[in-house]
């Protein structure tokens, strides 16, 4: 038996994930096992959608807790990590320099990915595998601050793919216009058509929690028409009565309902009744591709 330490940085507009996995060989089957999972709450969506940069503020903070991070995995052992950085940073005007400086002061080496290369890392978590095993026809949707990634997938296969700047920083910003929900209602009725049953896929933090707080086992489906009546009972609270209510963490509590909102109408322009939520996400895609990579 053989055990890699491999981890994932997942640098987003809402937060910041480190992921460490154990990664077991065993005769002729491969376990990914969480070790650690850590996330900061740096929101650097409000400054790259709505300044067009990262505040100084921020920076400092994301320098701090990239320290941080190569020191937790100083200490697990890993062997090989990847740090990914998803639209905020990308498309920061000042993006650049923030990642040059967090590896001259803490070695950390960051990589801006494109939409599509985050959602090609989140397949690498093999959750797609899975569920194409069980469902003809199924339409992955991603939810971030700044955008929102959706793939078409028919009897294992990519049919369609397209990235919508349409996030749940954005919507808190008011910083979407009309003209983006209907080119994504478009081109979710346009690629849909004709299938006769199409699963809704969810992935990322704000799903995550959602699915908890419908208290669902692994491997059940929530309901569209359960997602809009949860939907309607978090707004019933403001801000803070929902952090106590729903037991949310403060930059999870003005965020969920923009979340939900993406998803109920995804699922209704691709008149797709349940979603499923594999619970992986980017960093998870991470550690696979590294062991892929590296090691297999």
């Amino acid at each position: 038996m053989k055990i890699h330490k491999l981890a994932g940085i997942d640098i987003g507009s809402n937060s910041v994930r480190l992921l460490v996995s154990n990664v077991i060989e065993a005769d002729d089957r491969v376990l990914f096992k969480k070790s650690s999972l850590t996330r900061l709450p740096i929101r650097l969506g409000p400054d790259a959608f709505g300044d067009g940069k990262i505040s100084d503020k921020n920076i400092e903070r994301l320098v701090t807790g990239m320290a941080a991070y190569r020191k937790i995995m100083e200490v697990h052992g890993v062997e090989k990590y990847r740090a990914c950085a998803t639209s905020a940073l990308r498309e920061s005007k000042n993006g650049i320099q923030v990642v040059e400086r967090i590896y001259r002061e803490t070695g950390v080496n960051i990589e801006l990915i494109s939409g599509k290369e985050e959602a090609r890392m989140i397949f690498s978590s093999d959750m797609i595998g899975d569920v194409a095993e069980a469902h003809e026809t199924f339409l992955y949707i991603d939810v971030g601050g700044g955008s929102t990634e959706l793939t078409l997938f028919h009897k294992g296969e990519i049919k369609n793919s397209r990235s919508f700047k349409i996030g749940t920083i954005r919507l808190l910003k008011d910083l979407v216009k009309k003209k983006r929900w209907e080119e994504m209602k478009e081109w979710i009725q346009e690629k849909t058509e004709g299938f006769e049953e199409v699963l809704m896929v969810g992935s990322g933090g704000n799903i995550n929690r959602t699915f908890k707080l419908a208290q669902k086992q692994k491997g059940e489906m929530m309901s569209l028409k359960g997602l809009k009546k949860l939907r309607e009972n978090i707004l019933e609270y403001d801000d803070d009565s929902r952090m106590i209510q729903f037991d949310l963490n403060p930059d999870r509590t003005d965020v969920l309902p923009h979340a939900l909102k993406i998803y109920i109408n995804s699922m209704k322009w691709s008149g797709s009744e349940n979603m499923i939520v594999p619970k992986k996400g980017l960093a998870d895609g991470i550690v696979r591709f590294l062991y892929r990579e590296h090691f297999k």
